[in-house]
């Protein structure tokens, strides 16, 4: 964080917020490497909360800077404009990711929205907030493509695909995580929605040891998979991934489709391409979601991965031959 991209993030933060989102947005993402000297770097409006979060040590001029950057932000015009309360500077490089609260008082609990739909997060208490902001057009297609269907959630942490599924109509969906916590959460996030919860199941399990009772509560029309990239004594990705796209054919109705995530950045969709074909080939892949435009990111194989495929289709080549 040299004076050079502070200065370019102190320009990129006064526009944003003199136009601040009516609905919670990424306002500035550094980790897509488009800015030199701020790939360490997010900002999050949090429809009042600002939500500054560094992912590597900074240098203590180069943190006393920011601060001081954030700080000369909170008093400027655009600041007042945006309607912003709190400042929050996440630490998220450091054991149990603390945070400061270098404007406003401290807030644990925030109800924010996306596409008119209701999320309550944690604020300074976890590495993450609760509802991961680049997955909203994830939570779109879920909603638009849900009506009638049974979806199954698996590592579904606060259920925001549930959400969306129930808002788009779905008849029942069942979320799996080994998170009870994450799951309740899930629950009162479905309650701010005032979904019916008649319509919605949750397993506190790991799926590895719970795949007879997965099984069984199928098939699924719609079968999300969003796991961790790595979740220790848990989860591999390049490991575990293979073992959930395996059961695929064990789970999904004659026309299913999968919505198959991955958010490594060391990982390209191939991998998710190459894992479907060979473990699950009775899926053919249909198309890659687009990702957030608030996200920008110098290589499109770095950010998040959400591809879509679809059981028993037919390729484009296949109805041509058929055709002919």
């Amino acid at each position: 964080m040299n004076p050079h991209a502070l200065s370019i993030l102190h320009t990129h933060l006064l526009t944003a917020l003199a136009s601040a989102p009516a609905e919670t947005r990424r306002l500035f993402h550094g980790r897509g490497r488009c800015w030199p000297g701020l790939e360490q770097l997010t900002v999050d409006w949090l429809q009042g909360v600002v939500l500054v979060s560094l992912f590597k040590e900074p240098e203590p001029a180069q943190l006393q800077a920011l601060k001081d950057l954030l700080a000369a932000i909170s008093q400027s015009p655009a600041w007042q404009a945006s309607g912003a309360r709190t400042l929050l500077l996440h630490h998220r490089y450091l054991p149990q990711s603390p945070a400061e609260w270098l404007v406003g008082e401290a807030i644990d609990e925030w109800v924010i929205t996306e596409g008119g739909l209701r999320y309550q997060v944690d604020l300074g208490k976890k590495q993450n907030n609760g509802l991961f902001l680049d997955m909203r057009y994830g939570r779109d297609w879920v909603r638009a493509n849900a009506q009638g269907k049974r979806v199954l959630n698996l590592f579904a942490y606060t259920c925001g695909f549930s959400v969306a599924a129930i808002a788009g109509g779905a008849a029942h969906v069942l979320n799996l995580d080994m998170s009870r916590a994450a799951l309740s959460r899930g629950r009162d996030n479905h309650r701010l929605n005032g979904h019916d919860l008649s319509k919605v199941s949750f397993l506190g399990h790991d799926l590895f040891k719970s795949w007879g009772k997965v099984i069984n509560s199928g098939p699924f029309d719609l079968v999300i998979i969003d796991p961790p990239s790595f979740q220790k004594g848990s989860f591999l990705l390049g490991k575990d991934y293979q073992r959930v796209l395996r059961r695929l054919p064990e789970l999904l109705t004659p026309d299913g489709c999968v919505l198959a995530c991955m958010n490594d950045p060391a990982v390209g969709s191939d991998f998710l391409i190459d894992g479907v074909t060979r473990e699950a080939p009775g899926l053919v892949f249909e198309r890659r979601l687009d990702n957030p435009p608030e996200f920008p990111d110098i290589d499109a194989e770095s950010g998040l991965k959400a591809l879509l495929f679809k059981q028993g289709a037919i390729l484009p080549e296949k109805i041509e031959s058929t055709v002919s």
